[in-house]
């Protein structure tokens, strides 16, 4: 008995028409998935407070971005490149004291034009 029976053909082209359906069913329209719309939390309800636009809370981090924007970046740099330029490449007199000059009695300091007064005599304390 060569081929297939007339039954056998029949259910053979029943169960490819019910695949070609089926896998027809399994494609998605454009208007799926279709999902309920989930009630957001606390933290859900906060964050999309906080990103909506024009609010305090947007504009209280903007500021608060802003100031540590101007801290971090633009102050400390500032000032770092301050000392070092005041006290590291300066050549003014008197602006990097490496050593102080030795002054002794008589001499004129520079800056104030007064002399060092001379030592006090050890006797007159009454002292050995």
């Amino acid at each position: 008995m060569p081929g297939y029976t007339a039954d056998e053909k029949l259910r053979f082209d029943q169960l490819t028409q019910l695949r070609r359906r089926w896998l027809k069913d399994q494609e998605l329209s454009a208007r799926e998935p279709v999902t309920a719309a989930a009630t957001p939390g606390r933290v859900q309800r906060f964050w999309a407070a906080f990103l909506e636009p024009k609010t305090l809370w947007r504009h209280a981090f903007k500021a608060c971005n802003a100031g540590v924007f101007a801290v971090a970046r633009i102050l400390i740099p500032a000032w770092i490149v301050h000392y070092y330029v005041k006290y590291h490449v300066s050549k003014m007199p008197y602006g990097i004291v490496a050593l102080k000059p030795r002054l002794f009695p008589g001499d004129t300091i520079l800056e104030t034009g007064e002399v060092v007064p001379d030592l006090p005599e050890a006797d007159s304390y009454g002292h050995h």
